[in-house]
């Protein structure tokens, strides 16, 4: 297995803060963003990496081989952050991952280590973090039947028909992950839909018939990180964790 972090934006509603250091590089407490997800991945025994980078890559490269020596990780780059959406940036590891399972993930999440853990615990190939709440229109909303699997994701979603929140962690197997990355290379090649979030794909394979299930960790701390003010609220909630 492969865990998947994309990082390739400039994350401009955190402005000042990001102007000189990538949003992932932002400290929450005393740890930064990407120091916290590296350490859960390491956690749940998974050496082998990729990180798509963009705004600042070398920041990122150079903190990574700081701290992380034993890590293998591949490097990639978008060049085109700046006028692309993480589908894209999901579609250049394609390379590095057929024939593999995923985790991907969010570089601008902060999350307990068990989260990780029930996804690969979960017995589903195919599987999604999923936090229930009452959700709102910017986020993005999953509809599942009575057994969990998914229906339908993203913000388009009906707030009276989503079950929760996807919290920005999937795990994907080998024959699905293919199917997935046939359905991303039409988005982005064939149809120029380089702006799309990767839910829109994942979306599509359910309607395909790819079985793709729930994993509850509403219990589980996760928070997104997208103002100075979650920065702080995330710092505050490390500490409850602690």
């Amino acid at each position: 297995m492969k865990a998947v972090i994309l990082a390739a934006g400039i994350a401009s509603r955190l402005r000042p803060l990001t102007d000189n250091t990538p949003k992932c590089l932002l400290k929450v407490g005393d740890k930064r963003i990407l120091e916290l997800t590296l350490d859960n991945i390491v956690a749940n025994n998974i050496n082998d990496v990729i990180i798509v980078t963009g705004y600042l890559e070398n920041q990122i490269k150079d903190f990574v081989a700081a701290n992380y020596p034993k890590l293998n990780v591949i490097y990639i780059y978008n060049e085109v952050y700046n006028s692309t959406n993480n589908i894209y940036s999901l579609w250049l590891t394609k390379d590095n991952l057929l024939g593999d399972e995923m985790l991907l993930m969010d570089s601008d999440i902060i999350f307990d280590k068990d989260i990780i853990a029930k996804l690969l615990a979960s017995g589903y190939d195919n599987c999604l973090a999923l936090k229930r709440h009452n959700v709102q229109d910017e986020e993005i909303k999953v509809k599942a039947d009575k057994n969990g699997r998914v229906l339908e994701i993203g913000k388009e979603v009906k707030l009276d028909e989503a079950i929760g929140e996807s919290i920005g962690i999937e795990k994907f197997g080998v024959e699905t992950l293919r199917k997935l990355f046939d359905i991303i290379d039409r988005k982005v090649v064939v149809d120029k839909q380089v702006n799309q979030f990767y839910e829109a794909a994942f979306e599509e394979l359910a309607q395909k018939g790819s079985d793709m299930f729930i994993v509850d960790t509403t219990d589980n701390i996760c928070m997104e990180i997208d103002t100075a003010a979650d920065l702080e609220a995330a710092g505050k909630l490390l500490l409850k964790q602690d």
